[in-house]
Order: C-alpha cells, then sequence, then structure tokens
C-alpha cells in the first residue's frame, strides 16, 4: 500500500490565484508530516493553435521568476463558471489578437502532482481571424506563425521551458497525430513535398 492518508489540512497563505495549504498525511514507511501543498482556485487552459499550412501560433516572452525568454503556447486562467475551451479561446485572442474559429480538446494534465492541484485542459484551435492585435500587451514581445520543424527544433532544443506548452505541444506532436492517423512528429505536408 503507497496511498498515503490525509487526516486534516490547514491553510498557510491564500490569494485569488494561489493557496498554500500543510497538509497532515501519513505516509507508507515514513509515518505523519506536514506536506506543503499549493492549491490553485482555478483550472488552467492551453491551446494549440495551428493554421491551413501546418504552423503553430507561438508567444516569444520572458518569465521574470525564471529569468527566461522563451517560446509559449497561449494558455491562462478558466474562470468561474466559464468552460475550459470558452477560456482558452479567449487567451488566445487576449494574447495573440486573433479569434480562434475552432477550439477541439486534446488531453488533460496535473502539472505538479507531487505538490499542486494545478490541472490544465489542452485545446487544438484552428481558423484563427485577426482581430487587431493581442488585448494584452504584458503577455509577449513577439507572437508569431512558426512552422513545424521550427516548433520541434525549439523543443528539443530547450527553447519552451514553460510545463503546459511543452506537454500540449509533445501531445499534439505525438499520440494526438498517431491517434488521427496523421504523418510522424518530424514530417509535416511542407516536409512531405520537399521530398
Amino acid at each position: 500500500m503507497t496511498e498515503w492518508t490525509v487526516h486534516g489540512r490547514r491553510q498557510v497563505y491564500g490569494s485569488p490565484w494561489v493557496e498554500l495549504w500543510l497538509d497532515d498525511v501519513d505516509i507508507p514507511g515514513v509515518g505523519r508530516v506536514d506536506h506543503h501543498v499549493l492549491r490553485m482556485p482555478k483550472e488552467c487552459a492551453v491551446a494549440v493553435v495551428t493554421d491551413a499550412e501546418g504552423r503553430f501560433l507561438m508567444l516569444h516572452r520572458h518569465r521574470f521568476i525564471t529569468g527566461r525568454w522563451a517560446w509559449e503556447l497561449p494558455a491562462g486562467w478558466v474562470e468561474p463558471g466559464e468552460a475550459p475551451g470558452v477560456a482558452a479561446a479567449r487567451e488566445v485572442e487576449e494574447e495573440t489578437g486573433r479569434r480562434p474559429g475552432s477550439v477541439e480538446p486534446l488531453t488533460e494534465f496535473d502539472a505538479m502532482s507531487g505538490i499542486s492541484t494545478m490541472h490544465f485542459h489542452a485545446f487544438h484551435a484552428t481558423g484563427a481571424t485577426p482581430t487587431g492585435g493581442p488585448v494584452d500587451l504584458s503577455e509577449a514581445s513577439r507572437v508569431e506563425w512558426l512552422t513545424e520543424r521550427q516548433v520541434i527544433g525549439l523543443l528539443t532544443s530547450g527553447e519552451v521551458a514553460d510545463g503546459a506548452s511543452l506537454a500540449a505541444l509533445s501531445y499534439f506532436l505525438g499520440p494526438h497525430r498517431l491517434s488521427a492517423g496523421g504523418p510522424p512528429p518530424s514530417v509535416n505536408q511542407s516536409d512531405q513535398k520537399a521530398n
């Protein structure tokens, strides 16, 4: 038996974005300990946005917490009463200045299940049309359409450092594509035409 038993919990800090709790847990083979847990009052949505040419809409931005510049997908909080797919579409429009025509579920994942309740809903968005520019100018220094080859290069070089972007892109290029009967991850339509 490796299931931990929770005997109680108490909140140490709380805000609309994050809560810190100490859970009194019994760990098999260890005993009872206070375990830190980050509870997120909201879930998150992330979108892999592609166009008819097979390009990916990406944001280049700086994250002050890690001190890094990197490429990311549009993502953000799911507001109370909001469907995750609606949140994904809203975030795409706010962060890129493009409104998706279609938003389809890809997968869900827990970002840091050993210490956090942060839960992501990943979507595939297509048919994005310009709306006049990003609403939230603090989100990115650049918004660009990148080819699949460029995205795979960014993934393998570590230039996609955000966990949600890394997970959603990896799922889209791997299991999602294979389950849909598409080409292997390293080949896209433009690559096939070149061969």
